[in-house]
């Protein structure tokens, strides 16, 4: 597990909530699941639960599964009532099957080798309820990779509660696991005193195109029903749709 999602669980807190917009990636996969065959969800790598309240208001029966304790912690302070579990997306057995799971934020990302993707597909459909949905975003290889630069730092800053914190990372391609990429982050606080180092981050991270997402989901036992274009703070994304077949 990197960094990000243990010690820089709370920073990652503070960031991706102006990151990503929430209520939009909620309405845009709350909308997907209306074809689900009941309203029981699972969220696979939930993080720190920004879904969770959202989902339960609407009322939907949400879980959340993640690897990180740390994560789970703050998961678990912002909706007691959800059930969630520590748990490694590969291999995991809920205690009943649930109608639909999504991954939001290119969990899938994290997978490196193709037989730990199919493991992880192999498991959500084991966890489905008979024509449940699959739902995930993944980085487009096909655009992302060639438009990478090695050593050109990005820089994505962040305003939350008074506090202004910002990112420097840096991308470089490692075709060793595919269309992968190594992303070493640094995480900076700005107060009166100048910058102040919060921590570090170093991670490889998986980038695929749809035909390689579609075979691995026909060999685990899925049907595609389709791909969405989907833009991202930082990311070329698209979001797939899929049925337990």
């Amino acid at each position: 597990m990197n960094n990000l999602y243990a010690g820089l669980a709370e920073v990652y807190e503070a960031m991706y909530q102006t990151f990503i917009d929430y209520d939009a990636e909620f309405k845009l996969y709350s909308q997907m699941l209306e074809q689900a065959p009941g309203r029981s969800v699972l969220e696979i790598g939930c993080g720190s639960g920004h879904l969770a309240p959202r989902f339960e208001q609407a009322g939907f029966r949400y879980a959340g599964l993640d690897l990180s304790a740390d994560m789970l912690k703050i998961a678990r302070n912002k909706s007691p009532e959800s059930n969630f579990w520590e748990a490694d997306m590969r291999h995991f057995n809920l205690p009943a099957p649930v109608d639909a799971a999504i991954m939001t934020g290119r969990t899938i990302s994290y997978l490196l080798e193709q037989g730990d993707v199919y493991d992880c597909f192999v498991s959500v459909r084991r966890n489905l309820t008979e024509k449940g949905l699959f739902c995930f975003d993944f980085i487009d290889a096909t655009r992302f990779i060639p438009r990478i630069q090695e050593h050109v730092p990005v820089i994505h800053r962040a305003d939350y509660q008074g506090r202004h914190f910002f990112r420097e990372s840096f991308w470089k391609v490692n075709l060793k696991y595919g269309w992968a990429f190594d992303w070493k982050s640094t995480y900076y606080e700005e107060t009166e005193a100048g910058p102040q180092l919060l921590g570090e981050d170093d991670s490889t991270i998986c980038a695929f195109t749809q035909d390689d997402i579609a075979l691995l989901l026909q060999l685990a036992g899925f049907e595609v029903l389709e791909f969405v274009d989907r833009a991202s703070y930082a990311f070329e994304t698209w979001v797939v749709v899929s049925r337990k077949s």
